[in-house]
């Protein structure tokens, strides 16, 4: 792990432990049990690409920790109909506080807005944050395979599932999309960022591609800034991405997202 994934993780894992002493996790668990079902998250990918058209699951980010803030004029509910009106599949919104200026306040709004599936976009750990996601109304979480081992990421993948939530596990290099194959879920995140250097390479995603089953999802996470970039992944039978940037810097954000996926 990089130093400053270590430091996010180990953050988190204080996050948990301070939680813990607000609330139980059979209390929380009640909380997310008693939540309305979860909006299907797989369900409206695979609608786009049923239709051969591209499947952006777009983010809702207002700063991160090589960038700082990237959109200080931050509102998640206006920004969530912008997406939604201008063709995004899903939403990612960033629940971490510390590193991403993000907030569990955020995913409600953006998700009360509209009526496409969100991801919660933060750095799972521990069970309690799985059951956290859907007691904010969550619909999928994200595994980052660099932080978790195979039966860690099993047990979250198992508990998310069991709440009738989505998972996108992401991975960076040969060695994480082995253990992320072992998973059940159909969505493969590859994040073109470098999590030790902060490089960008869409290359990261053109160079797993042949290792990975045809019954997955590939997901390319990154480095989407132009109508060059998703013509290369398309391309490459790639036809799901995650951005957030390139629209998060637009003044529009889903003017943006039609822009760059005409």
């Amino acid at each position: 792990m990089s130093d400053i994934l270590n430091k996010i993780i180990a953050t988190k894992r204080e996050e948990v432990a301070a939680a813990l002493a607000v609330k139980s996790l059979a209390e929380l668990e009640a909380e997310a049990a008693a939540q309305p079902p979860a909006r299907d998250f797989v369900g409206a990918i695979r609608a786009r690409l049923a239709c051969g058209q591209p499947a952006v699951i777009a983010e809702i980010k207002k700063a991160s920790p090589s960038k700082g803030v990237i959109r200080p004029d931050f509102h998640p509910a206006d920004i969530a109909r912008s997406y939604e009106a201008h063709g995004a599949a899903c939403l990612s919104v960033l629940t971490d506080r510390d590193y991403f200026q993000g907030c569990p306040e955020y995913l409600q709004a953006a998700r009360a807005a509209c009526a496409l599936p969100v991801l919660r976009k933060d750095f799972m750990v521990d069970a309690y944050q799985v059951a956290e996601a859907r007691a904010m109304g969550a619909d999928c979480i994200l595994l980052i395979a660099a932080a978790l081992s195979l039966p860690e990421m099993q047990a979250l993948e198992a508990q998310a599932m069991g709440y009738g939530m989505a998972v996108l596990v992401e991975v960076h290099n040969a060695e994480e999309l082995g253990a992320a194959l072992q998973l059940k879920t159909p969505l493969l995140g590859i994040n073109n960022r470098n999590l030790r250097t902060f490089e960008v390479t869409l290359n990261t995603t053109l160079g797993l591609l042949e290792r990975i089953p045809s019954d997955r999802i590939v997901v390319t996470e990154s480095g989407i800034l132009k109508p060059e970039d998703v013509a290369l992944m398309r391309n490459n039978s790639v036809q799901t991405f995650l951005v957030g940037e390139a629209f998060m810097r637009a003044s529009e954000p889903g003017v943006e997202l039609a822009r760059l996926f005409a």
